[in-house]
């Protein structure tokens, strides 16, 4: 998700030039507000969460993010359903204001991922047959084995742009270098040290000029202060990375066993992850793909409204799920 040898370029020189918000909705009402906190969800992990609760929601979504975003990622989409819909998000351990414990206490793998948005869900109260989950990047595989342990997770899961399986051909350069020693601990290196070229260039890599979006001062300032810690947001991801290739295999072997729906959405342009790993993941099980033209790995940032149309498209005519 980057490139080794890239002179840095800061946040204020990136050209942006079309706006990810100005296509949003807005809310209908001002009633729900949002709740930002912290929520401990099982003896060694405290997560940052917002949470926005309108008078009469029709159904919960939990959004989940990927590298190296925090929940603000979500913000404008958040407020855009908020009106009609009790909209969580959260911060992954080693992200944003989350907790970052030692690798001896918590792996960082998809799997222990996996058990922390149980444990959310659960702590939070959530009902599960009212909850739709859309998760993108390191966000959908632990989705996803959660859904294996607990088949009633949630109504529907939405997933896009992430690594369902072990196909290195797919994958961005650096990316295939993390999955193995020795070349990760170059990468893993590599990244702590290019902390301003990752986090102002990630998410544009590969674009034209004229086909940048805005990103909002609030989110890069988050993404930028939740980087540090004594476990850094690149620390979490090469720890994830250590473990990818074992929970791919154990998914892939498995992934018959799910239960809940699963829709598949994914940027047409992404350099990352080639829309090739959806395409197999979505003839593979049946399901549903959507390819957004023109996006990249981060359709949610670039296209917002398309995140919050296949929200309430999820919950159906009405967008009410006690009308199923």
């Amino acid at each position: 998700m980057f490139k080794l040898l890239t002179k840095a370029t800061p946040f204020s020189a990136v050209a942006m030039s079309l706006s990810a918000c100005s296509n949003l909705p807005a809310s209908s009402t001002s009633a729900a507000k949002i709740e930002v906190g912290e929520m401990q969800v099982n003896p060694d992990i405290k997560l940052r969460h917002m949470v926005y609760r309108p008078a009469h929601p029709k159904g919960t979504v939990l959004f989940l993010h990927g590298f190296p975003e925090t929940m603000y990622a979500w913000k404008p989409i958040v407020e855009s359903l908020s009106s009609d819909y009790e909209v969580h998000a959260f911060d992954w351990p080693g992200y944003g204001q989350s907790s970052r414990p030692g690798a001896d206490r918590f792996s960082y793998a998809p799997i222990d991922y996996a058990h922390v948005l149980e444990d959310y869900i659960r702590t939070s109260g959530i009902d599960s047959s009212k909850l739709v989950i859309y998760a993108t990047d390191i966000g959908a595989l632990p989705a996803l084995l959660a859904a294996l342990e607990q088949p009633n997770i949630a109504r529907e899961i939405i997933v896009g742009d992430f690594a369902p399986f072990n196909r290195p051909q797919y994958m961005y350069e650096s990316l295939q270098g993390l999955k193995s020693k020795p070349s990760s601990d170059a990468v893993h290196a590599a990244m702590n040290e290019n902390r301003d070229e990752i986090l102002a260039n990630t998410f544009f890599r590969g674009m034209p000029a004229e086909e940048r979006y805005t990103l909002s001062q609030e989110f890069r300032d988050d993404i930028a202060k939740g980087w540090g810690g004594d476990i850094t947001s690149a620390d979490a991801f090469y720890h994830y990375y250590s473990y990818f290739t074992r929970d791919q295999d154990y998914f892939e072997a498995n992934m018959a066993k799910l239960k809940v729906p699963v829709k598949v959405v994914w940027g047409e342009q992404d350099i990352y992850i080639k829309k090739e790993m959806g395409v197999e993941y979505a003839n593979r099980n049946g399901v549903e793909l959507t390819i957004f033209p023109k996006l990249g790995h981060y359709p949610h940032l670039q296209a917002p409204k398309q995140t919050v149309d296949e929200v309430r498209a999820a919950f159906g005519a009405g967008g009410n799920p006690e009308s199923d």
